[in-house]
Order: C-alpha cells, then structure tokens, then sequence
C-alpha cells in the first residue's frame, strides 16, 4: 500500500492545499504491482482501470466495469481533467503515459472490482481492502503512505522491494548457484569421460599398430628366399664331378679356370686367353666348353663387347 513520490516530502502539497492534478503510481506491497493513480486537488484517488483490471486478471475491462463499479464511481479521464487540465496537468497526463479517453475509477470503485473478482490473482488486493477497511474503521480515515525509497543506479528512486518477491528472488538465485555448480560437475565429468576415451582409443591403436606388424613379419619372412651358401670352387668342381659331368682332364682344367669367377656371379673370357691359361689348343678349349654347357654345368647370357662370352650357373 505504497505510493511512488518523486517531491522531497517538505514540497508534497497536503490534500486541502493541492491545486492541480498529481499522478503517480499506486504500488501494492503484497505484489510489486503498480497501478497508475491520479489525485485530484481536493485530495480524492482515482485509479486507471486498465491497470487494476489486468492486475485482477479480468480480461475485459469495459465489461468488469458494467458489472461490478457503480456508475458515480467511474468516470473518463477527460472529465476528470476537463475542470483543472491546465499546461502543468496536460504534461503529467502525457508523461504517464495517460489518454483522455480512459476509465478512470474511485478508491470505492477499485474496491469494488476486488470484492467481484475470483480469480487468484486477486487475493493480495482484498488482503489489502480488508487493511483499507479496518484502518477506516479503526482510525476514520485511510490515506496513502509513501513508499520506502533507496537510491537506484541511474540516480533516479527505487522501490523497496517486498520482502515476498526478495525471499523468491534469493531462492531463485540459490538455485541457479546450485544448478551452475551441478553443470560445472557434469561439464568435468564429461571431460573425464572424453579423456579416458581418447586414452584407450590410443592404445587400441598401439595394439593394433602391434598385431599388424606381428603378422606382416611371417608373411614376410616366406616371402623371402632362403639365403643360399656361397660356394667355393673347389665345392663347384666337387659337385660337377660326383655327378660325373667333368669327365677328362682337359675338360677338368678348362671348369677348374671358370670356376673362381662364376662362384661370385660371372665368368667372361676369351677363347684364346683360355687356351693360353690351360696350354690346350683352341679347338680343344672350344670342345670342353660344348661339354659344360651340354651338361648343364654353366649356361651363356651373352657376349662382352669384345666378343668374350658370359658364362652363369644354371
């Protein structure tokens, strides 16, 4: 049961002195809910009934008014202001947002629109009419206090707010504290979880890295040719003569000159260096070399430049 007063209270003309319209907004402290009120200069409240309907949760403004506040309690705004509307009433009325054409209702027509209305919405207002009514009754008289001020952050005047709306307000706050921290905990876990993942998706890689290779070094390993013993000469004309393929002493000699070099890969020498080295006559050398390559014992891959042919091992 508050009123908005923006004068020092050493200015606010009393209802005997007051000489133009004085608007300002009627706030109910069970509520916060602020009604926009005009006082008249013989100190009477009128009230905008928009405001107090929708505060009641009528949603018919015009049709609350026909059924619920007696015509002498009702009246535009126009008529209200048509006697004292005047440059400084006209501004107020503009300020606050305030057109001619509203409904305008009395201390007992806002009553009135309380005492009809059964929607939830209006408990806190009949609260209030019954402290209006047993004030009246108690004292004669009920008149509106001002409202606790504080200073705002704009410099300009706030409420204080109701003790109601501040206790929801703190409970508020300590739930979205806790629903933070519970976040903060699920985002950490989450976090935690993500980590051992990528951990052992680490090592699912390692092992498989590991299984892979495991199995390409047998595939590998048959792949690969055994490693053949080097042979020495005397092991190649060993071999050559238990299969009795070296079977004079002119072909002997001629096998025991090509074998040092074709037991490391290639055997390339001329017929007249041959015959020269073993003493035979060319077309005997010519003969002994028809044999090993008859039998198998060295095959020919082709000519030097200068003609001398290239003996292998089969």
């Amino acid at each position: 049961m508050y009123e908005q007063n923006n004068n020092p209270p050493s200015d606010r003309p009393t209802a005997q002195r007051q000489d133009a319209i004085d608007i300002s907004d009627f706030v109910f402290a069970a509520t916060g809910s602020r009604v926009r009120r005009l006082t008249m200069p013989d100190g009477e409240h009128w009230f905008v009934a928009a405001d107090v309907a929708a505060n009641l949760g009528y949603a018919n403004t015009r049709q609350a008014l026909v059924m619920h506040v007696a015509a002498d309690c009702q009246t535009p705004l126009d008529d209200l202001a048509r006697g004292v509307c005047g440059a400084d009433a006209s501004h107020k009325i503009a300020g606050h947002g305030l057109k001619k054409s509203m409904r305008m209702v009395n201390l007992r027509g806002l009553i009135s629109l309380v005492n009809g209305c059964t929607k939830p919405e209006c408990e806190p207002f009949k609260a209030w009419v019954s402290e209006v009514v047993a004030t009246i009754q108690r004292d004669g008289s009920y008149s509106l206090e001002p409202a606790p001020v504080q200073p705002a952050p704009d410099g300009g005047t706030a409420y204080a707010m109701p003790q109601q709306v501040a206790n929801a307000i703190v409970r508020l706050e300590e739930r979205n504290i806790r629903a933070d921290e519970s976040m903060v905990a699920l985002q950490e876990e989450h976090n935690g979880l993500l980590r051992q993942i990528g951990h052992s998706q680490h090592m699912m890689a390692d092992a498989l890295r590991d299984i892979a290779q495991s199995l390409r070094r047998p595939a590998e390993s048959r792949h690969q040719p055994a490693p053949v013993p080097e042979l020495t000469p005397q092991q190649l004309l060993a071999t050559w003569k238990a299969k009795n393929l070296v079977v004079t002493d002119d072909i002997h000699a001629v096998a025991a000159y090509l074998a040092p070099a074709l037991v490391h890969g290639e055997a390339s020498y001329r017929l007249e260096e041959i015959a020269t080295r073993t003493g035979l006559p060319h077309d005997r050398v010519h003969d002994c070399l028809r044999m090993l390559l008859k039998r198998g014992c060295v095959r020919q891959i082709g000519c030097t430049p200068d003609g001398a042919p290239v003996y292998v091992l089969p």
